[in-house]
């Protein structure tokens, strides 16, 4: 059971985060999470808190992402919520113990792509299909900066964890954006 409430995982984004964009993206992660929990039944506090800190430390300090806030949450006794964070890139060689854990890399990535996604449609989340995200995935140069070798492993984790298909959880995603459009920044323009 997490400890650290809602308000002060915001905060201290808020504190650690600067940027909009970024702030953005986490609130995104962590109603995805949330809602990833719910329909688990697992802990709704811990993934969204999960979803919500994991790139907190990214803004000011670069080069010892996720160090510092997996430090700040391990002092906390948030050990879970630590080691889900310390994992959420393939690359970091940590090991997915949890759910928790597979549960966050599997949202990551793919949140942030699938508001690319939305941010280059006149309709934004409206409409927003599994194939066209999956269509957008194959084209290397749109949203450069997502990995799609993460976004694959994750899918597969999380599948293997939950079962599902990757369209049902795009699926899932999409919905939880559009029902956020508002807050999230992708209601259509005008």
């Amino acid at each position: 059971m997490t400890t650290i409430t809602r308000d002060e995982a915001w905060q201290l984004l808020c504190d650690w985060t600067p940027s909009e964009k970024l702030r953005v993206h986490a609130r995104a992660v962590e109603l995805v999470m949330r809602d990833l929990g719910t329909r688990l039944g697992e802990d709704v506090e811990a993934f969204g808190a999960a979803g919500l800190l994991h790139d907190a430390d990214y803004d000011q300090w670069p080069e010892d992402h996720p160090k510092r806030i997996v430090a700040w949450l391990n002092e906390r006794g948030e050990n879970t919520i630590a080691h889900a964070v310390s994992a959420h890139y393939t690359r970091w060689g940590v090991s997915y113990d949890s759910l928790l854990d597979k549960a966050l890399i599997a949202s990551d990535e793919i949140t942030g792509f699938c508001m690319a996604c939305a941010l280059v449609r006149p309709t934004r989340t409206e409409g927003l299909e599994p194939r066209s995200v999956k269509r957008k995935l194959k084209d290397k140069a749109f949203a450069a900066g997502v990995d799609r070798f993460e976004v694959a492993e994750a899918f597969k984790m999380l599948i293997e964890a939950v079962g599902g298909s990757e369209d049902d959880h795009l699926s899932r995603i999409l919905a939880v954006l559009h029902s956020n459009r508002e807050e999230l920044g992708l209601l259509p323009p005008g």
